[in-house]
């Protein structure tokens, strides 16, 4: 598992046959500038791509004082660490506009998927699913070959779904609900 933001870089360009950096500041080198531009949004877009188990959260929201001109009664703001919404507790009516849950509810439960940036807390097949975006990411600008730049993007969506079947393996099987007859033969 890597320890730093630093280390996942590295190891992308390491993919990648490059030198490693020793921080995001120096100017001087082309690769620190490049993770430096790149990488907070790789992180995001792989978190967004499904619910990691350790970047969910949970809350319960208050409406804003003011209501939606028309459609529902109460507007919600979203938490600004909101990536992705995953779930609206209880409620199939609602609509999401802009950074605003609108729906008619007094006030809602949320599940999201976070903006984590804790590397420590990131799962070690979610990192290698990160390293591998982000040399795809770098893999035009480093390399300036197209068949790199595929090579990286087919090891990312290969070691993305291992990734998220692992994870979604830490999970319990949703149920449909609850049906008597199979019941029955418990």
């Amino acid at each position: 598992m890597a320890s730093s933001v630093v280390e996942i870089c590295n190891n992308a360009l390491g993919l990648l046959g490059d030198y490693i950096i020793d921080n995001f500041n120096d100017n001087t080198m082309t690769p620190a500038r490049l993770c430096n531009t790149f990488y907070r949004g790789a992180r995001d877009a792989v978190l967004r791509l499904h619910p990691w188990n350790f970047a969910v959260r949970r809350v319960r929201l208050a409406p804003r004082s003011e209501s939606p001109v028309y459609g529902y009664s109460n507007a919600f703001t979203k938490p600004p660490e909101l990536l992705r919404l995953l779930e609206v507790c209880g409620i199939t009516d609602y609509k999401t506009e802009g950074r605003d849950i609108l729906c008619d509810a007094t006030g809602i439960s949320i599940r999201y998927i976070y903006k984590n940036e804790s590397v420590v807390e990131y799962d070690s097949l979610f990192v290698e699913a990160l390293t591998a975006y982000m040399a795809w990411k770098l893999a035009y600008p480093i390399t300036k070959s197209s068949t790199v730049r595929k090579e990286m993007w087919d090891m990312f969506t290969q070691i993305l779904q291992v990734a998220k079947s692992v994870d979604a393996m830490e999970e319990p099987q949703d149920t449909i609900g609850d049906f008597p007859l199979i019941n029955v033969r418990g």
